[in-house]
């Protein structure tokens, strides 16, 4: 997860992060920790949808936020 790029589209928009976790029915601890990814939960398909409809993101700025590609050039070029 792109931890900076969700954080910058929050305060872009004039937001908070304890104002998101309302609108997503979780606590401000429990954002925190998902934002940190703390714990083996990260954020949910409900509430990366509540973020997208929110923020009014693109599926390019959610693959960038949520699904940023962590396998290197290196690891790909072993499938043949």
């Amino acid at each position: 997860m792109n931890k900076q790029k969700l954080l910058s589209v929050i305060t872009l928009n004039g937001d908070t992060c304890e104002s998101l976790a309302k609108e997503m029915s979780i606590t401000p601890q429990t954002f925190s920790n998902k934002l940190n990814e703390k714990g083996k939960r990260g954020f949910t398909q409900p509430e990366i949808m509540t973020i997208k409809k929110r923020y009014r993101l693109t599926a390019d700025d959610i693959d960038i936020i949520f699904f940023n590609d962590k396998v290197s050039k290196k690891d790909t070029n072993n499938f043949s």
